[in-house]
């Protein structure tokens, strides 16, 4: 796979999260679920651009620059404290419904990671490079995607470790 065939299918991947989490936004009713989901749309809004810059400095030079690309992602102590008020703020019905929106954006981020691991597993060393800060992103998102799922499934986990047991 050449480098702008890896950045063109990255940008159908950015799209179609991205576009996950504008609908999740508009269907969100709680005030917090839509003010995660919209920081993530911007985010993935970002990659696009990003992507298309880079597609565009291939185009032209024949090769992209190394350009660290950002992330809006808060520390780990922030994400967990989002996720307990959202889980802590919705009743019933707007649980299952975040809880539905979140299962889809998880889905959609473990694919478009999956799809980066890959290419920094076959691409040259400056695809590579290029693609493996998207990897890193991307994993965030999956792991901020599943803390806020088990905090609203109240399964007694953060980031795949148990907070407490309920066994003696």
């Amino acid at each position: 796979m050449t480098l702008e065939e890896a950045i063109n299918t990255a940008i159908e991947y950015e799209e179609k999260v991205r576009d996950v989490y504008f609908a999740a936004r508009e269907e969100a009713a709680n005030e917090v679920g839509n003010r995660v989901f919209r920081i993530l749309a911007d985010e993935e809004q970002g990659h696009v651009d990003f992507l298309y810059h880079k597609l565009a400095e291939l185009k032209k030079s024949g090769k992209v620059t190394s350009e660290d690309l950002k992330s809006a992602l808060p520390s780990p102590t922030a994400i967990k404290a989002a996720a307990e008020s959202l889980g802590n703020r919705l009743v019933s019905n707007d649980r299952d419904n975040e809880l539905k929106l979140l299962r889809k954006a998880f889905q959609v981020e473990v694919e478009t990671s999956t799809y980066y691991k890959r290419l920094v597993g076959e691409l040259d060393p400056d695809g590579q490079k290029f693609f493996s800060r998207f990897l890193e992103i991307e994993e965030g998102h999956v792991s901020l995607v599943q803390a806020e799922i088990d905090c609203l499934s109240g399964t007694g986990y953060w980031f795949d470790m148990r907070e407490f047991s309920l066994e003696l």
